[in-house]
């Protein structure tokens, strides 16, 4: 085999993955393609052992989450991306190692922030709930 007969023969294989529905080592997941592992998902893609999540993207070891995309070790996030070791995330990017954040960008160690500032608990969940009524999610 040459370098060209090689190259074509992996560009196929490359071609008919990006397209297969295969969801190795998977347990009732739905609508998934090509996670590895997972259990309990829906319309989820290329994710590696999540749990419970929905419409997430590249995700690994999540888990209650939805609309994530690169997210590793989170729980309970929601449209949140390249996040990691968080959980009660909404609308959060780069975030590591926070809790209770909506809205934040490139934050780490925090918890019960909006838009990148500290609120006390109750506030936080005050806030957060007039917001999510204005945005018209739960």
């Amino acid at each position: 085999m040459n370098k060209q007969e090689f190259l074509r023969e992996l560009t196929s294989l490359k071609k008919k993955y990006e397209v297969s529905a295969i969801n190795p080592g998977s347990f009732e997941c739905s609508g998934c393609n090509q996670c590895t592992g997972c259990m309990f998902c829906s319309d989820c893609k290329g994710c590696y052992k999540c749990t419970h999540s929905v419409k997430c993207t590249q995700c690994a070891h999540t888990s209650h989450s939805k609309g994530c995309t690169y997210c590793h070790n989170c729980s309970y996030c929601n449209e949140s991306d390249n996040c990691s070791g968080s959980a009660y995330l909404d609308f959060c990017s780069n975030c590591t190692d926070c809790t209770y954040c909506f809205g934040c960008v490139g934050l780490g160690k925090e918890d019960f922030c909006i838009l990148n500032e500290r609120y006390d608990r109750d506030e936080y969940f005050k806030i957060t709930k007039d917001l999510k009524r204005a945005l018209g999610i739960r």
